[in-house]
């Protein structure tokens, strides 16, 4: 009896080492194959935006003609582009890009591998468009973005950025680095300034007797404190850095547009288009649908956008993200 118990326990281990060797199995080939995926993740897409300009305008003339004027066209659209494939490759291109920047400037990454695509393809004669749509958010971010955008200046491609609804801060940083900058009338524009705001929950933990330490090593290693007591020497080097972002934000701003009175608009205040281009902030009032659809007439026009299909643990960071930058966010969409 003892020696079939034995057998039977040995029986069963030998079944829960296989099950559990199978499910470690099964879970290393997923996560390998996961990574796999993720090495290769994300590519490059490109839309040709004249035959979408194209294709929508012969939808509305195919419901107004004829079938038989509306065959008629659609051969003509057929010799139209076979024409115009073998002269492609003689005309200028111009290369759309979108920007919708939050407060850690996320598109950030996207950005990087659009520049990178560009610059491979581009040839002498073509151009840059970028939609761009940001009310600004960590410098360094905005920094780095905008750095992305100067790899297209030094590459000698012409750079237009288009705002139809916001560039301020960190966005109007950005699109300073552009040759020319062109804004809705109503777009938000400017904003050249720096912001900081902690909030303080010394008091709160002083009222129930909780002590909150914090050990650093250098004077300055942190200046002000989520739950610590702040201290005035703390504040006023925090201030100085505040003031010390906002000059390099100035020049920077003042380098590429050198007509600007900065005493004027380097005042934090944004201001709506017509405004903006009374100030030199911008060149031209308009909609980026209105000078994508000039350049069309001109120039062919490819939209290159950098697609990646985010994990469920990105997707949750991202939401978490989100919702934390909703909390802290400045109520004004400035950044």
């Amino acid at each position: 009896m003892n020696s079939f118990v034995v057998s039977q326990y040995a029986l069963f281990l030998a079944e829960a080492a296989t099950l559990v060797l199978a499910v470690f199995l099964l879970v290393a080939g997923l996560v390998a194959l996961s990574r796999r995926k993720d090495k290769h993740a994300g590519q490059i897409q490109v839309t040709d935006v004249n035959r979408q300009f194209e294709a929508a305008g012969d939808r509305i003339q195919a419901a107004q003609l004829p079938r038989k004027a509306h065959k008629l066209l659609h051969k003509q659209r057929k010799l139209e582009r076979k024409a115009q494939q073998k002269r492609t490759e003689a005309e200028p291109c111009i290369y759309l890009l979108d920007f919708k920047g939050d407060l850690r400037a996320s598109a950030l990454a996207a950005l990087r591998e659009e520049i990178s695509a560009i610059l491979q393809a581009a040839k002498a004669g073509d151009a840059v468009f970028l939609r761009l749509e940001s009310g600004g958010g960590l410098v360094n971010r905005y920094g780095l973005a905008a750095a992305q955008l100067l790899r297209l200046r030094d590459a000698q491609l012409p750079l237009t950025v288009m705002v139809d609804a916001v560039a301020a801060s960190g966005g109007y940083l950005m699109a300073a680095a552009a040759d020319r900058i062109v804004a809705s009338p109503f777009a938000l524009i400017g904003s050249i300034g720096v912001i900081a705001q902690v909030p303080n929950f010394h008091r709160w933990l002083q009222a129930r007797n909780i002590d909150w330490e914090q050990f650093t090593a250098g004077e300055f290693k942190r200046t002000v404190t989520l739950f610590g007591e702040n201290t005035e020497a703390g504040r006023a080097k925090l201030r100085e850095e505040l003031e010390d972002v906002h000059a390099q934000f100035r020049a920077f701003v003042q380098g590429r547009r050198a007509q600007l009175d900065m005493e004027k608009v380097a005042t934090g205040e944004a201001w709506l288009g017509s405004k903006a281009q009374e100030l030199g902030l911008v060149d031209e009032l308009a909609t980026s649908d209105e000078v994508i659809r000039r350049a069309c007439q001109q120039s062919r026009v490819l939209q290159v956008s950098f697609q990646r299909k985010p994990s469920l643990q990105e997707r949750l960071r991202l939401s978490a993200q989100s919702a934390w930058d909703g909390i802290w966010q400045p109520p004004s969409p400035l950044g």
